[in-house]
């Protein structure tokens, strides 16, 4: 099993779906080199597999890292590294090209647990207690 996600005009993830494996290319149809070329065709937009275990650039099973993150509905293709990753969700927040994924300009708080938590506040560029 595999996923698939389907792209618009800007590269955006408009659809995810599971497909046949990339490997199993037994019942490929003739004139397509992958289910990626063939799975295009039929839904008439580019499609690129996604790994449902890769999230911040790492293989969760401890296998190979697959195209950045697993890619969601609105997640960005990224053509010139071959990735996915999310939205950026604040306008001080720069995406770091290792993992893949947003940082805030500030660490989020060590002493945040399953009791404390924060959510960060753009306007003071700072970590907001939301419990205690």
């Amino acid at each position: 099993m595999a996923h698939y996600s389907f792209l618009d005009e800007n590269n955006i993830v408009v659809e995810v779906l599971v497909g046949i494996d990339e490997n199993d290319t037994s019942e490929l149809p003739e004139g397509y080199d992958s289910w990626e070329s063939y799975y295009s065709f039929i839904k008439g937009a580019t499609c690129k597999r996604t790994s449902y275990n890769t999230i911040n650039n790492e293989h969760l099973l401890g296998g190979v890292a697959f195209r950045g993150n697993y890619a969601g509905v609105g997640s960005i293709y990224d053509e010139a590294n071959d990735v996915f990753y999310r939205p950026q969700p604040y306008e001080s927040w720069v995406l770091d090209e290792t993992t893949w994924t947003w940082q805030a300009p500030i660490d989020y708080p060590a002493d945040a647990d399953g009791n404390i938590g924060y959510i960060w506040n753009e306007e003071t560029q700072s970590w907001d207690l939301v419990n205690e």
